[in-house]
């Protein structure tokens, strides 16, 4: 078995550069058997990586511990989920796992245009198939996950495998790595079709129409990742927060700030035929930023809790990086005769404007980020001494960027095309304007102070109060013409243009979770060791620790403090955090108890124990269920905005109704 998966590992990195050469040749002498030859060799590799992917999932399943990398990652005591989890629990398997969505996008973008797009697709093919033979030569030669186990030159099996990783055995790691890899390796397929366009030298933005839905998806993939790591990072690390700059952390946001940016601009390219030069770096961006983020999570470059082992893998992401940021700058640079604007900017108080403004702020706000997060490699490089930048320091530098995003994601959409009217501005800012300064009034005349949430809270309510008028104009008119109540308005309303009303809602989504950070300023936390019986208080939480229990299970031993939490002298509940040792692993790691509100979370962690007393963090945290609430909205928004939109429907079935008339009155 495990020679056929290293098989079928061996016979995908030589079909896939097959594919890179085969298109290529066919796209240059015209020879559509050879490029169909090409496209087969994608099925191919499609076929080899699932098989290899089946096996070692299959290993993980029946506990074979020949396999090194099952014995390292999985043992006897996990469930079955865990063991399939396992699968991208290490290095090998997290590329194998690369490999295998890669493998199956490819697939996908293939069959989809299998009929269309013909000149592209040879060029489309052999970029994927690039990156494709890359990560199968890590997967083969690099991190082999099929390398077994041998003793005086014989194989052989250990008892029982290490454990998985005990911070990766919570529910929500048994989909967070695949969702975030979705967004990471899904930005190759609208990185390769605007390279083969510009390699076509195509003048039209056919290849925006044929990868907007592909970005949408994989900017959803990426941005529910994100905040997925955060739930994570927040309810299972036990360090009581959600985010903390980790170098890890921040290259999984950096892709996902340039993409925004050209889910943007390329509205600006669609209507205007503008920043068509924007959109091509961009979305080349988001795809070196995917890769860069790859390569810190397994090179050991960064400390970090989410990054695996020091490895040398990082020398040949370093390489792939360089060789392909060099290729994609220069064909970019030899293309600009075609990537040459259709109309100019007419006015600064104008929606072309305000995408220009946004794309810029979302490009500081990223270089920020990715040079805060490789400041220690450049310190070392140059000085010799590893320097880091910490949270304090991000804060300082991306609240104000943030909350400037956050203005402007209130004002674009006011604004109209080309030049925004006096009068115009005056009716759609007048009344959020005065709601929002009036809420800031308010809140510092009941006591905050603090100049960024009070700025922060009024520029929520600005944006709310603007997409909310969006919405009850568009509705009152559709209901007061077709005679229909409000709510089914506001359906039609936003099936009418749901690219439109869905990223209004995204909008909201950003409001929701920008609601849910500003908490933080308002944050309360306690450290203390108590013994039973015991009592101390925490913002208005009296904690009284009631008793300790103890127990165990085949997988791990625990130690838990149950604690009666009462809030003005009335008791709420009883919360539960605890202590576990893994004894695979030999390795202890925490579990919280949160007790989750809308206005606030109270949040507990049992530290440790020793001479009789327990060391308890107590944290709370105001308002952070509003950053998880605007996910949800997140996905919905995204979602809405893929879907077809009503107009484009009818026109697309009466034009098509046209072109019948047309063909039955030829044929007669």
């Amino acid at each position: 078995m495990e020679n056929t998966g290293a098989l079928c590992l061996l016979l995908a990195i030589c079909i896939a550069p097959y594919a890179v050469i085969a298109s290529a040749v066919g796209a240059m002498k015209r020879n559509r058997l050879l490029v169909l030859s090409a496209e087969r060799a994608v099925y191919g590799v499609c076929f080899c990586v699932s098989v290899a992917s089946a096996i070692l999932v299959y290993a993980f399943l029946t506990d074979d511990y020949r396999f090194a990398y099952v014995a390292s990652n999985s043992n006897h005591a996990l469930s079955p989920s865990y063991k399939f989890a396992a699968w991208w629990g290490g290095q090998e398997g997290s590329l194998l796992l690369w490999s295998w969505l890669l493998a199956t996008y490819s697939a996908v973008v293939v069959f989809l245009n299998r009929r269309k797009l013909r000149d592209m697709m040879p060029y489309v093919t052999a970029i994927l198939m690039v990156t494709q033979s890359f990560f199968l030569i890590l997967n083969v030669f690099v991190a082999s996950p099929f390398r077994m186990l041998a003793k005086d030159g014989s194989l052989t099996a250990v008892l029982d495998g290490n454990g998985l990783n005990p911070l990766l055995q919570y529910p929500m790691m048994r989909i967070h790595p695949p969702i975030l890899y979705l967004g990471y390796v899904g930005m190759v397929v609208p990185f390769a079709f605007a390279m083969a366009s510009l390699i076509r030298k195509q003048k039209g933005d056919a290849w925006i129409h044929t990868t907007r839905r592909w970005s949408l998806v994989t900017w959803l993939f990426q941005g529910v990742g994100v905040l997925m790591g955060a739930f994570w990072a927040y309810a299972a690390l036990g360090w009581g927060g959600y985010w903390n700059w980790d170098p890890v952390e921040n290259s999984s946001l950096l892709p996902w700030l340039s993409s925004t940016a050209f889910l943007h601009s390329v509205m600006m390219q669609e209507k205007k035929g503008m920043m068509k030069v924007w959109n091509a770096t961009l979305i080349s961006a988001s795809f070196f930023l995917c890769i860069l983020g790859t390569d810190l999570t397994r090179s050991g470059v960064v400390s970090s809790v989410h990054a695996f082992a020091q490895s040398p893998i990082g020398k040949y992401f370093t390489s792939f990086l360089a060789i392909g940021i060099a290729a994609t700058a220069y064909l970019i640079l030899q293309r600009l005769e075609y990537l040459k604007s259709e109309a100019q900017l007419e006015s600064v108080v104008s929606r072309e404007s305000s995408f220009l403004f946004n794309n810029l702020i979302l490009l500081a706000s990223c270089f920020a980020v990715l040079w805060g997060t490789l400041f220690p490699i450049i310190s070392e490089a140059v000085s010799g001494e590893k320097i880091s930048l910490d949270a304090p320091w991000f804060n300082r530098l991306m609240v104000p960027i943030g909350l400037f995003l956050l203005f402007l994601t209130g004002v674009g959409p006011l604004f109209a095309w080309r030049r925004t009217s006096t009068e115009s501005l005056r009716r759609n800012f007048l009344w959020p304007g005065v709601a929002s300064c009036s809420l800031v009034t308010v809140l510092f005349v009941v006591g905050i102070r603090d100049f960024y949430p009070l700025i922060s809270f009024g520029f929520c309510l600005f944006v709310a109060l603007t997409v909310f008028a969006e919405f009850y104009r568009g509705a009152r008119a559709i209901a007061s013409k077709s005679q229909i109540n409000f709510a089914a308005a506001i359906v039609e309303l936003t099936h009418r243009n749901t690219r439109r009303y869905g990223g209004y809602l995204v909008h909201i989504a950003i409001v929701l979770i920008f609601i849910g950070c500003t908490g933080a300023a308002f944050n309360k936390d306690l450290t203390t060791d108590v013994k039973v019986g015991q009592s101390v208080e925490v913002g208005n939480y009296e904690l009284r620790v009631k008793e300790i229990k103890d127990g165990d299970n085949e997988n791990v031993i625990w130690q838990s403090a149950v604690i009666d939490v009462r809030k003005n002298g009335e008791f709420l509940q009883t919360l539960e955090p605890r202590r576990e040792l893994y004894k695979a692993s030999r390795q202890q790691v925490g579990q919280v108890a949160i007790r989750r509100r809308l206005n606030e979370d109270l949040y507990l962690n049992f530290a440790l124990m020793r001479d009789g007393k327990i060391t308890i963090q107590a944290y709370v945290f105001p308002l952070v269920c509003w950053i998880w609430t605007g996910g949800f909205v997140l996905i919905l928004g995204t979602l809405i905005a893929l879907v077809p939109s009503k107009m484009k429907l009818e026109y697309a079935g009466t034009e098509l109704v046209g072109i019948t008339k047309k063909h039955v009155q030829v044929e007669q």
